[in-house]
C-alpha cells in the first residue's frame, strides 16, 4: 500500500543541495517518487511497506541534511471500544493514513497515542477515521504547532546572523578604508592592522558563519558539493592570507573573508524574507480555518474544538462568524462571504437545504447547519493539499535547471582551480585585463602580483558563481503563482499544467454545468385560450408530481409567481411523453408532441412558435384538456452570465473554442451560436468525449478540456490540460489539472493569464540566473571582480529571482 508524506528539510541552500537530496531518495527501494522543492525546503515522497519513515529520514541525514521535527503527538480518548479486537481494528486504520508514524490503542486507557506529520495529516482525520469504524473519539491532548511560528524562527535566526556578522565587519570595513586610504596596498601594514583583522574575522568565520562551514563540510564528506562549499573554500582561502602575512610578504585578506561571509549571510536573510512571503499562501488559508464551534446537543448549545465535529452534528452559526464546516443549512436565511473560496466580493444569500463552506462568514442572520463534511475532506483543506501539491511540483522547463545545477558547483570548482594555475604560469596574460580595465574601475586591485592576484581571482570566481538563482528560479514562482490562484478561486494540482495550458492552442468546452448554468429554467409561457395564471396552476399541479428537471423548472417557476397547485386525481406519468392527472373534473395533459399526437391535440396554428422555440434550443411542454391547447411553455438550460464574454475573450486571446456535447444538433448549435462558438461536436457520448479529444490532439493541436469533471473524468485526463468547473463544495476532483471554483468561464481566462503570467515569471528569473553567471564569472577569472563585489552580486542575484517572482501578485488576472 502505498503512503504519502511531507518532511521538512533543514540545511539546504542552493538547487544542488535540492538535487541531491531527490536523487537520494529516488534511490531507496520503496521510495515511489520524491520531489524536492528549495523554496519551502519540503520533499514529497510518496513510498510503500518496503521502507519506513525513519528509513528515510536516516538516509536525508546520511546526505549531510536534517530532517526537522515535523511530528506532532496526539492523545485521543475513544468510547466503544470493548475488546482487543477493537483496539487492534482503530489501531491499523490509524496506522494505514499518509503521515502517521506511529499510532498506539490502548484498550486499557481507551485511549490511542498517534505520532503523526502534521504536513501531511490533520487531528481531524482520526477522529472521521475513528468515527467510521462505530467508535467516539475527543481530542485530549493536541501539540500541533504553527506553520507561522516556524517561519518566524528560521527569520529571526537568519537577522541574528547577519547582524552579529555586520557588528564585527563593520569596523574591519572602515580599518580597512582608512588603510587603503593612507596607501596601505604596499604590504608593510602594521602589526596591529594585521592582527585586528584576523582577530575580527574570527568570529564572523568560525561563530557566526560556523553553519556554513559545517554544511559545506557535510556535502564534501557524502560525495557532493554545494553553494556552501565555494564560500568555504572562498573565505577560507582569502582569511588564511592573514594567518600567511605574519610570515611572508603577501597582503592581508582576513578582513574581505568577514566581509564576504556578511554579504552572504545578509543575502540569506533577505531570501528568507522573500521565500517566507513565496509562501505565505498556505499560510493564510491555514490561518483561515475557524477554530471553535457551536454545537446544537439536545437543544443546548455546545463549545467545541472544530476538529472535533462530526459530520450530521448541527452547528450554529452567528452573524458575524465563521462557519466552522462544509454543510448543509437547515434552518434559517442569511448572506454569506464566500471570497475566500471564489474570489467574489458580493456575497451570497443561503437557504434551507443550501451548501455551505467551512471557514466562510455569515453575514446577516443565524444559520442551523448540518456537518456534511470534516477534516481532510472539506473544501478548505482540499484547498491546502492542492495548493502543497502544485508548490510540491516541478514544470518541465525547470529540469533543465535542474541538469545544469547538478553540474554547476563542480564545475565552478574546476573554473577556480584552472583560474589559480592559470594567473600562476601565465600572469602577463592574465593581467592585461586588469591593465587595460583596471584604471576605469576602482574596485579592482591593481597592485596586486604574483600569488595574490591570482588567489584574487580565484576566491572571486568561487563566490561569484551561485547556483541557488537557478534553484530558485521556477519553485518561487510556482509557489506565488499558484497562491495567488488559490486567493482567485484558481486551484492548480500539477505544476505542469501552467506550461502546458499556456501552450494551449484549442479549449474544448462541455455544454452542461460548464458554458450553461446545468438546470433548466422556464424561458417563455405562452397562454392560448387561459390567461397565464391559470396555465401556470395547471401546469404546476401536474408536474409537481413529477421528479423530472423540466417538471422541477415549471414548478419553480410557478412557485415564484406565488401560485398554489390544486388537487390532482389519478396523476400519471408516461415516460418519454409527459404527464396528466384530473383538476376540477377535467383530463389535464402536459407534454411534448408525441403526448398531444396521441391524445389527438390539434397544434397546427401553432407550429410555426413550437418549431422557432426548438430552433432556439428549448424544449417545449404543451398543456392540453379534452383536445384543445391551453398553452406553450419553453424550458431551457440557460447560459451562465459570463459565458459569451469568457468564450469572446479567448478568442481574442489566439485560442480556438470547441464545444462538445451529448444533445442533439439542434439544440448544441443553438446554445455554441449564442456563446459565440462555431466549432461544435453534438450527439457525443461520454465515452467518445475522449475521442474527439485524441482527433484534436492527433491534428497537432495542445487541448485544454473543461468540464464538470464527472461525466467528463476521462476526457479531462485525456486532454493536455484538464480544467473542472466546481462549484460550492464540490472540488474533489482527481481527473483535473486545474479547478475553478467559481464555476464560470471568464475564470477560465484569468486561469489562462495566470499561467502565462507565472511562466513568464519563470523564464524572467531563468534568463537572470544564467545571464548573470554568464557574464560575472569570465570577469571573475580575469580578475575584474573583487570578492567582496562578486559576493554582494551573487546574494543580489537570488534576492532578485525571489523579488521577481512575488511581483506576480501585482498582476491582475
Amino acid at each position: 500500500m502505498e503512503k504519502k508524506i511531507i518532511l521538512q528539510i533543514e540545511g539546504m541552500h542552493c538547487a544542488a543541495c535540492a538535487n541531491k537530496v531527490e536523487r537520494t531518495l529516488k534511490k531507496l527501494d520503496g521510495v515511489n517518487q520524491a520531489q524536492v522543492n528549495l523554496s519551502n525546503e519540503k520533499a514529497y515522497i510518496t513510498y510503500d511497506e518496503r521502507i519506513g519513515v525513519e528509513d528515510i529520514k536516516k538516509q536525508i541525514q546520511k546526505s549531510g541534511y536534517n530532517v526537522v521535527d515535523n511530528t506532532s503527538k496526539v492523545t485521543i480518548d475513544i468510547e466503544g471500544m470493548h475488546c482487543a479486537a477493537c483496539s487492534n481494528k482503530v489501531e491499523k486504520s490509524l496506522n494505514k493514513l499518509d503521515g502517521v508514524e506511529r499510532a498506539n490503542v490502548n484498550l486499557a486507557l481507551n485511549q490511542a497515542t498517534i505520532i503523526f506529520n502534521e504536513d501531511t495529516v490533520k487531528v481531524g482525520d482520526f477522529l472521521k477515521v475513528i468515527e467510521k469504524l462505530g467508535y467516539k473519539g475527543k481530542i485530549k491532548d493536541d501539540k500541533v504547532k504553527d506553520e507561522s511560528d516556524k517561519d518566524e524562527i528560521k527569520l529571526k535566526l537568519a537577522k541574528k546572523r547577519m547582524v552579529l556578522a555586520w557588528a564585527f565587519t563593520l569596523p574591519a570595513a572602515i580599518w580597512m578604508l582608512i588603510v587603503m586610504a593612507i596607501g596601505g596596498h604596499d604590504g608593510h601594514q602594521s602589526l596591529s592592522y594585521n592582527l585586528g583583522m584576523v582577530i575580527l574575522a574570527i568570529p564572523v568565520l568560525f561563530w557566526v558563519g560556523a553553519h556554513v562551514f559545517l554544511s559545506a563540510f557535510n556535502s564534501v564528506k557524502h560525495g557532493s558539493a554545494n553553494m556552501d562549499v565555494l564560500i568555504a573554500i572562498g573565505t577560507l582561502a582569502a582569511f588564511f592570507t592573514g594567518i600567511m602575512v605574519f610570515f611572508l610578504p603577501v597582503e592581508n585578506y582576513a578582513g574581505v573573508a568577514s566581509m564576504i561571509m556578511a554579504f552572504h549571510l545578509t543575502g540569506r536573510y533577505i531570501e528568507t524574507r522573500a521565500k517566507g512571503r513565496a509562501s505565505q499562501a498556505i499560510k493564510k488559508l491555514l490561518e483561515l480555518g475557524a477554530k471553535t464551534a457551536i454545537l446544537l446537543v439536545d437543544g443546548e448549545e455546545k463549545e467545541v474544538a472544530v476538529e472535533e465535529i462530526q459530520p450530521g452534528d448541527i452547528m450554529v452559526v452567528k452573524p458575524g462568524q465563521k462557519i466552522p464546516t462544509d454543510g448543509i443549512v437547515i434552518w434559517g436565511e442569511s448572506s454569506v462571504d464566500e471570497s475566500m473560496a471564489t474570489g467574489e466580493s458580493m456575497p451570497v444569500t443561503k437557504r434551507i437545504n443550501d451548501e455551505v463552506i467551512g471557514s466562510t462568514v455569515n453575514f446577516q442572520s443565524v444559520l442551523h447547519v448540518k456537518a456534511t463534511k470534516v477534516g481532510k475532506d472539506t473544501f478548505l483543506a482540499q484547498v491546502i493539499k492542492m495548493v502543497e501539491e502544485a508548490q510540491g511540483t516541478k514544470v518541465p522547463i525547470q529540469e533543465f535547471a535542474d541538469k545544469v545545477t547538478g553540474y554547476f558547483v563542480p564545475a565552478v570548482l574546476v573554473i577556480a582551480a584552472l583560474t589559480f594555475l592559470s594567473w600562476l604560469i601565465f600572469p602577463d596574460f592574465m593581467a592585461l585585463a586588469i591593465e587595460k580595465l583596471g584604471p576605469y574601475l576602482p574596485w579592482v586591485n591593481v597592485h596586486l602580483s604574483g600569488p595574490m592576484l591570482a588567489l584574487y581571482a580565484t576566491v572571486a570566481v568561487l563566490v561569484i558563481a551561485c547556483p541557488c538563482a537557478l534553484g530558485l528560479a521556477t519553485p518561487t514562482a510556482l509557489m506565488v503563482g499558484s497562491g495567488l490562484g488559490a486567493e482567485k478561486g484558481i486551484l492548480i494540482r500539477r505544476g505542469e499544467a501552467i506550461q502546458l495550458m499556456k501552450e494551449a492552442q484549442v479549449i474544448v468546452f462541455d455544454k452542461t454545468g460548464t458554458i450553461t448554468k446545468g438546470k433548466p429554467e422556464v424561458t417563455d409561457i405562452i397562454s392560448i385560450n387561459i390567461d397565464e395564471q391559470k396555465l401556470l396552476t395547471y401546469a404546476l399541479s401536474v408536474e409537481k408530481n413529477s421528479e423530472h428537471p423540466i417538471a422541477k423548472a415549471i414548478v419553480e417557476a410557478a412557485e415564484k409567481r406565488k401560485i398554489l397547485p390544486l388537487p390532482v386525481e389519478n396523476f400519471t406519468s408516461i415516460t418519454g411523453k409527459g404527464v396528466e392527472g384530473y383538476i376540477e373534473n377535467m383530463r389535464i395533459l402536459a407534454g411534448n408532441r408525441k403526448m398531444m399526437l396521441d391524445n389527438r391535440v390539434e397544434i397546427g396554428d401553432y407550429e410555426e412558435k413550437i418549431v422557432n422555440l426548438e430552433h432556439q434550443g428549448k424544449t417545449v411542454i404543451m398543456v392540453a384538456t379534452e383536445g384543445n391547447l391551453l398553452g406553450i411553455i419553453a424550458v431551457a438550460d440557460t447560459i451562465k452570465e459570463d459565458s459569451l464574454q469568457g468564450i469572446s475573450e479567448l478568442k481574442k486571446m489566439g485560442i480556438k473554442t470547441y464545444m462538445i456535447t451529448g444533445d442533439n444538433w439542434r439544440t448544441a448549435e443553438a446554445i455554441a451560436k449564442e456563446v459565440g462558438i462555431t466549432e461544435v461536436l453534438a450527439d457525443v457520448l461520454p465515452e467518445g468525449k475522449v475521442e474527439k479529444i485524441k482527433e484534436l490532439q492527433s491534428q497537432g493541436f495542445k487541448v485544454a478540456m473543461v468540464g464538470d469533471g464527472i461525466n467528463d473524468a476521462p476526457a479531462l485526463t485525456q486532454s493536455d490540460v484538464g480544467i473542472a468547473i466546481g462549484t460550492g463544495t464540490d472540488i474533489a476532483i482527481e481527473a483535473a489539472d486545474i479547478t475553478i471554483v467559481r464555476g464560470n468561464l471568464t475564470a477560465v481566462v484569468s486561469a489562462v493569464k495566470l499561467s502565462k503570467a507565472i511562466f513568464s515569471k519563470i523564464k524572467q528569473n531563468l534568463f537572470w540566473a544564467f545571464i548573470y553567471n554568464i557574464v560575472a564569472i569570465p570577469l571573475a577569472v580575469l580578475g575584474l571582480l573583487h570578492p567582496v563585489i562578486a559576493e554582494g552580486a551573487m546574494a543580489i542575484s537570488s534576492i532578485s529571482v525571489v523579488t521577481n517572482a512575488n511581483l506576480l501578485r501585482r498582476v491582475k488576472i
